[in-house]
This record gives C-alpha cells, sequence and structure tokens, in this order.
C-alpha cells in the first residue's frame, strides 16, 4: 500500500474524515490531533501520530482549555489539536456523543464521564443479585449519549447451572429491550470473543458499580495486565474502586475501550430521550392512549393502564417508567431554577454597575 492511501495512525483511535474535516483550521495554525487518554489534575496524556505510520503518547497543559462549565471540561475520548513545541491542548473538537450523569451535589450540574464512544457497556456482576432498575438507569444514560448500549453480565462463572444462567439473560433482557446481553467470565473466557467482535474497530466506554468485574473484563479484552484488579468484598459483592480514573485502552481487534471508575451514583442529566429508548413498549402504547398528555395514572382511554391491567406490561416495568421520568424532571427543575438564579444575579450586578457608572459620571461633573 502506497504512504497515500495509507490509513492515519490514529485510525485504530477512532481517527476519521469527518474529524479530520473538523480539524482543518487547527491543521492550518501548526497544530495536531491527539486523543484523550487520561485527564489528571491541570494536564492530560494524549496519542498522536509519531510522524511515520505508527503513534506516540504526549503529555499536554490543559488551562487553555479549561472552563467552569463541567460538560465542556475536557475527558478521556476527545479529541485535541495540540501545540506539541509549546506543550499545551489549543482546542478541543465537537464532540459527537457524550456520556453525562448529574452531579451527587445540590448544584444539579452535568458530569461528563466519557465523550466520542460508539457503544456503551454496561457491566452488571452476577455475584450478586441482578438490579433491573439499576440496569434501566444505565441504559437510560446510555441512550441519551448517543452511544449504542450492550449489557454484559459479568462473572457468568459463579452461575455454573446453563439454566439458571439463561434465566438471568432473559430477566436482564426484559429490562434491555432491543439490546444485545452477553454473559461474560473473564476468568474462564466464556463469552470474551463475542463481546470483543461486539466491540471491534468502535470507540466504547465501560460502565457500571464498583465490583462489576470491570478492570477483570478490561484486561481480558486487552489481552493483558493492564489494570489492576482487587477482590470485592465476600458480603456484599462491592468493589473497592479499583480504577481511579478514565483510561483509554486500545484494543487488538481494533478500536478502544474506556474503562472508568466505578459508579455509586447515576443519576439521570437531560435523559427523556433516553427513557423513552429504554422504555419502548411503553412509548409505543402511550401513542395510543385517549389522551396525547396522559399522565398513565388514572385517565379514561389510557393504553398503559389497560397493558398494565391485561398483564402484557409489567408492573414492574411502569413503576421504573415513572420513578426515571419523575427523577429528570426534577433534574430539570433544579437545572432551570439554577439558571434562573444565575440569570438574576447578573442582572443584578449589571444594576450595580451601571449605578457605580453614574455615580462616577455625577462625581466627575
Amino acid at each position: 500500500m502506497s504512504e497515500l492511501n495509507a490509513p492515519h495512525p490514529l485510525s485504530a483511535y477512532g481517527w476519521d474524515s469527518g474529524f479530520a474535516d473538523s480539524f482543518t483550521p487547527h491543521a492550518a495554525e501548526g497544530l495536531v490531533p491527539g486523543r484523550i487518554v487520561r485527564v489528571d489534575r491541570g494536564r492530560c496524556d494524549l496519542v498522536v501520530a509519531d510522524g511515520g505510520t505508527g503513534v506516540r503518547h504526549v503529555m499536554a497543559d490543559t488551562s487553555l482549555v479549561t472552563t467552569g462549565d463541567p460538560l465542556n471540561i475536557m475527558c478521556t475520548g476527545d479529541w485535541a489539536a495540540v501545540d506539541l513545541a509549546g506543550g499545551y491542548v489549543r482546542a478541543l473538537l465537537p464532540r459527537r456523543t457524550a456520556f453525562v450523569r448529574s452531579t451527587s451535589s445540590k448544584r444539579s450540574e452535568g458530569q461528563i464521564l466519557a465523550a466520542n464512544v460508539d457503544h456503551a457497556v454496561v457491566a452488571v456482576s452476577l455475584a450478586v443479585e441482578l438490579d433491573l432498575g439499576r440496569i434501566e438507569r444505565f441504559l437510560t444514560l446510555a441512550w441519551e449519549s448517543g452511544a449504542t448500549p450492550l449489557v454484559v453480565l459479568t462473572k457468568a462463572d459463579l452461575v455454573p447451572d446453563p439454566a439458571t444462567l439463561a434465566h438471568l439473560v432473559a430477566d436482564a433482557q426484559t429490562a434491555a429491550p432491543g439490546v444485545t446481553v452477553l454473559a461474560v467470565s473473564a476468568e474462564t473466557g466464556e463469552g470474551v470473543d463475542a463481546l470483543a467482535a461486539e466491540l471491534s474497530g468502535g470507540a466504547s466506554v465501560l460502565l457500571g458499580q464498583s465490583g462489576a468485574g470491570k478492570s477483570t473484563l478490561a484486561n481480558a479484552l486487552v489481552g493483558g495486565e493492564v489494570q489492576t484488579v482487587r477482590a470485592t468484598r465476600d458480603r456484599d459483592g462491592k468493589g473497592r474502586h479499583t480504577t481511579t480514573t478514565r483510561n483509554l485502552l486500545p484494543l487488538p481487534g481494533g478500536g478502544v475501550l474506556i474503562d472508568t471508575p466505578g459508579l455509586r451514583g447515576v443519576g439521570l442529566w437531560d435523559a427523556e430521550d433516553g427513557v423513552g429508548r429504554t422504555f419502548p413498549e411503553i412509548e409505543a402504547l402511550a401513542e395510543d392512549c385517549r389522551f396525547h398528555d396522559c399522565g398513565h395514572t388514572t385517565e379514561p382511554g389510557c393504553a398503559v393502564l389497560a397493558a398494565l391491567q391485561d398483564g402484557t406490561l409489567p408492573a414492574r416495568r411502569l413503576d421504573s417508567y415513572r420513578k426515571l421520568l419523575r427523577e429528570n424532571e426534577w433534574i430539570a427543575s433544579r437545572t432551570d431554577a439554577r439558571l434562573r438564579s444565575e440569570i438574576r444575579r447578573d442582572w443584578k450586578r449589571k444594576q450595580a454597575e451601571g449605578r457605580a457608572s453614574m455615580a462616577r459620571k455625577r462625581g466627575v461633573s
């Protein structure tokens, strides 16, 4: 293959013609593209082309693109325009997808966990009882991100009976309609090849609670001990946050994997569309309700309640749907209130500045 037709050295990390088009104005400034592998305290690690056909890792200062907006702060998976000579990240390229959750703080802000991913892998441990509601919560955020979700039931070797394992997979599928559900054991290798095939060639983010076996799974997919693994607590199956930062790892079959720390809290953030995609059967039923703004509680002619009554819609699914919608509406109202408060403060500040300016003018005159 001639050098003219050779793939870009960063193609294995997700670089394509779309990102190249976005980078055009930065190339004219002598900057180079790089994908952020890790962010840490005002600096980040990036992978860039080495000038030939390979890549190399560099570290750069992020102060020029640091922002007070937590949704626009750089994160693992971002593509950046890098000044190699100066050692700075000069700009971030527009994101295609972004996995965002609400923070646990009372400020109701969004926190971005990963950017530019094609697949959101929701890891759920079979060492503890399946929490279908938590699967639905992760799926809601995954759909909202723009990525395609995938549910992976880890530690399948702990369920030696094939019939029981099949039953658990079927249970997970009820919480994830239209989503691939795989049972995987990093210890025995069961299902790892199937998962690797699903993720090949794209960018994926690995999500789940502490103790879900994400680091062990990442090692199995990457084919080496790249992530430290610690045992989970016997009493509750919970882990100890083995992964403390978000790391981007190249996969042998092409593509990259972003491993994230275990998430204790997974709050929704502007995820109405994600809720709808997680509960497609309820959304489809709602289209046949008599009233277009039906709340599916006591309204006459409600197709959702009719399906609940005849048993075609499980009560657990409707309860979970309502819970996530209520949470999303609450977060939206808190956010709107915060924005209104910021607007009022800005207005009062400008008023005060105006009064001060008038006072100075009177003093001069």
